[in-house]
């Protein structure tokens, strides 16, 4: 037979954890509760900051009176990786023969290929005129 101590302290233990239990089931919920306002409230900031920038931009004027100089030449200049890959197959050129054309290297016409980089506007400017020439075109300034 059980001694009258060891069945008391192991009645007072269960229900020690019983209660234990009952408090951190509570604690648990308000953490759950607390982390999900703490993403709501990380969502909203992200949209200030985002709006933020956007305001930022349209309120500085000088960056935006450059812009239309530069895209009246030519305003929709858009770049496409495949594009570009698409267009030196058409010309039938190497990717060193399009860089000597476009004044860059060839690695970088390799990298813009593989969409690892993005030609910068001035650049972007030339790879449009390639657009426009012929294999002809294309042969003579590969000669020039």
């Amino acid at each position: 037979m059980p001694n009258i101590g060891t069945v008391l302290k192991s009645e007072i233990s269960r229900i020690a954890r019983k209660e234990v239990r009952a408090e951190t089931q509570q604690l648990k919920k308000t953490v759950a509760q607390y982390r999900g306002q703490i993403a709501q409230l990380r969502r909203e900031l992200q949209s200030l900051q985002q709006q933020l920038r956007r305001q930022s931009r349209k309120g500085s004027p000088a960056p935006r009176a450059e812009a239309p100089e530069e895209d009246d030449d030519s305003p929709s200049l858009r770049f496409s990786a495949k594009g570009l890959a698409a267009q030196r197959k058409r010309l039938g050129l190497s990717a060193a023969a399009v860089a000597k054309i476009l004044g860059v290297s060839a690695l970088s016409v390799y990298k813009w290929e593989s969409g690892k980089t993005r030609p910068r506007a001035r650049q972007i400017e030339a790879i449009a005129s390639l657009r426009r020439m012929g294999k002809r075109e294309a042969m003579a300034r590969l000669a020039a």
